[in-house]
C-alpha cells in the first residue's frame, strides 16, 4: 500500500466520520422503532455503521447520505432480524377500512378537527408502541415517510422496491396506525364509545 493509498483512506475515514457519525442518534432511532428492543437497536445500528464503513469507498459523495446509510439499515433489519419472526404478520385488507380514524370520530359525532386534538393528547409512547404493533413491511414504509422524511422515490430505492409498491404499504400503514391509534384513544377514554 502506497503513501497516498494510506491517505485516500485516512481522507475516507475523516468524511466517514465528520459526514455519517453525525447521522448515529437518528439511526438509532429507527433502528429501535424497527427492532422495538433497545439491545437488538443498539446491534443493528453497529452492524449497519460497520457495514457502511466498510462499504464507504462505494458512496458517492454529493449523494443522499442520509438515504444511503438508510438502505444498509433496512437491508441490515430484513437479512438479520426478520430471521427472529417465526412467520411475518399481515393485514388483510378487511381490517384496514379507509379513513378508519376519520370515519369512526364522525360517527362520534366529532368535528374532524379533533382528529388531530385527540391524537396530539396521546404520549409519545402510545404512538411509538402503535407504530411498534404494524407488520413489518408498513413499518419500514411509515417510519421513513413519516418519522423520517423520505420521499417515495427515497424510499423506494431504499427498501429495493417500486415507487407504487412504496405507496401501498404507506397507505396500508397508515391506515392501520390509524386503526391501532382509535384503539389508544378508545381505550383511554378520549372519547365515547
Amino acid at each position: 500500500m502506497s503513501s497516498r493509498d494510506g491517505a485516500g483512506q485516512d481522507g475516507l475515514e475523516s468524511r466517514f466520520e465528520a459526514e455519517a457519525l453525525p447521522l448515529l442518534p437518528g439511526m438509532y432511532s429507527a433502528a429501535y422503532r424497527l427492532t422495538r428492543n433497545a439491545s437488538d437497536a443498539e446491534d443493528l445500528v453497529q452492524e449497519t455503521f460497520l457495514r457502511a464503513y466498510r462499504g464507504f469507498h462505494q458512496f458517492e459523495p454529493g449523494t443522499n447520505l442520509k438515504a444511503w446509510l438508510y438502505r444498509i439499515l433496512t437491508n441490515t433489519f430484513i437479512n438479520s432480524y426478520r430471521k427472529k419472526q417465526r412467520e411475518p404478520q399481515t393485514i388483510s385488507d378487511d381490517e384496514v377500512e379507509e379513513w378508519y380514524l376519520y370515519s369512526k370520530m364522525s360517527e362520534e359525532g366529532m368535528e374532524p378537527s379533533a382528529e388531530s386534538t385527540v391524537l396530539e393528547s396521546l404520549p409519545d409512547e402510545d404512538v411509538q408502541e402503535a407504530l411498534s404493533s404494524l407488520p413489518e413491511q408498513f413499518r419500514i414504509a411509515v417510519l421513513l415517510a413519516d418519522v423520517e422524511g423520505f420521499s417515495y422515490k427515497e424510499i423506494a430505492e431504499i427498501t429495493d422496491v417500486p415507487i407504487g409498491t412504496v405507496m401501498s404499504r404507506l397507505h396500508r400503514g397508515r391506515k392501520a396506525l390509524e386503526k391501532r391509534l382509535w384503539e389508544v384513544v378508545r381505550e383511554r377514554g378520549l372519547v365515547r364509545d
